[in-house]
């Protein structure tokens, strides 16, 4: 980074900034709890004639070691191929109507919360908004170190309990969206796709203001006809951007594919896809007439519902990756 012209490439400088944080964030805690234990051995060097006068402090360290270990064992789990990754989230609304539309909104607003508290950027590549509230659809790309290593964990069916605010008579309805994550791949794991594979759509940009929306096609939609996936972009005033942006997705998802037809969990997020409706949920947030939001998997369960709404779910991604890293040892 400190050769001369470094940044004159901003692409391949922000490619080796992104492998530098990745780096850090793997040295940096070893590199803590080292320097804890040596200070705790200068203070036990320190207490040897009267140890109750360090004992505070020792119990510090300790705790600190402590925590510092626990944080170890969790990036131990963040241990697969594309872990350290960026992460292209999708969301998707399903049964529930109008609510279920509010539903999705609510979640990209939560995952949105959740990436701010690890200081990781958020990027819109998609926003469908449906007809009367809420979002039909969205894609979003979380940009820092182990990403889709942590989100991952979210894959899945999300249902929602509460009194509808858009039932005249005050009913609880149930609602359902769906969440999918996959890698962003580099160019060099790029996966070969065939032109002739391709059905590739221009379109209008939708959105607030702007001279550029609604005036030109530079929003683009392409179809993988092979597999029926489906992926649209409209962030970039470019349709070139918005066309790489695009396939960059179309790779992950069609890797992640090669992947669901390994891993059981995954494929119904492909091809026959499970209905986004009752018995497909990976976690249930109820509001009334109880206070709950319980993961299906792992049982891990908390009250405070808006808490995890406004972005605090690291107890249940680290449950999950728990969860899995003892049935891959078993």
């Amino acid at each position: 980074m400190t050769q001369a012209g470094f940044w004159e490439q901003p692409e391949r400088a922000q490619a080796v900034v992104q492998r530098k944080k990745v780096c850090y964030q793997v040295v940096e805690p070893i590199d803590r709890l080292l320097q804890l234990v040596k200070d705790g051995r200068d203070w036990v060097e320190m207490g040897r004639d009267d140890p109750a006068a360090v004992a505070a402090d020792l119990d510090q360290i300790e705790a600190q070691i402590a925590a510092g270990l626990d944080q170890l064992e969790f990036q131990l789990m963040l241990g697969g191929e594309h872990d350290a990754s960026n992460a292209i989230v999708t969301l998707q609304s399903g049964a529930g109507g109008v609510d279920a539309s509010d539903w999705a909104e609510m979640m990209l607003r939560m995952y949105v919360k959740w990436a701010a508290k690890h200081d990781y950027e958020v990027e819109e590549t998609d926003f469908q908004r449906a007809e009367e509230a809420g979002i039909k659809n969205a894609t979003i790309l979380v940009k820092g170190p182990y990403a889709y290593g942590r989100l991952k964990a979210e894959q899945g069916v999300h249902r929602l309990v509460r009194i509808s605010p858009f039932d005249g008579q005050g009913r609880r309805q149930t609602s359902f969206a769906s969440v999918e994550v996959v890698p962003e791949l580099d160019d060099a794991e790029a996966v070969e796709i065939r032109k002739e594979d391709l059905k590739v759509d221009t379109f209008r940009s939708s959105g607030a203001g702007g001279q550029h929306v609604n005036k030109t096609e530079s929003a683009i939609r392409i179809t993988h006809i092979p597999t029926g996936i489906v992926v649209a972009c409209q962030a970039e005033r470019s349709q070139h951007k918005n066309r790489e942006s695009a396939m960059r997705t179309i790779r992950s998802k069609l890797y992640q594919l090669e992947l669901a037809k390994r891993e059981a969990e995954l494929a119904k997020f492909y091809g026959d896809r499970g209905s986004i409706s009752w018995g497909n949920q990976i976690r249930s947030y109820v509001l009334q007439p109880y206070q709950m939001c319980k993961d299906m998997r792992t049982d891990i369960e908390t009250s405070d519902v808006q808490g995890v709404l406004d972005g605090d779910l690291d107890p249940f991604i680290e449950g999950y990756l728990k969860q899995r890293k003892e049935a891959a040892k078993s």
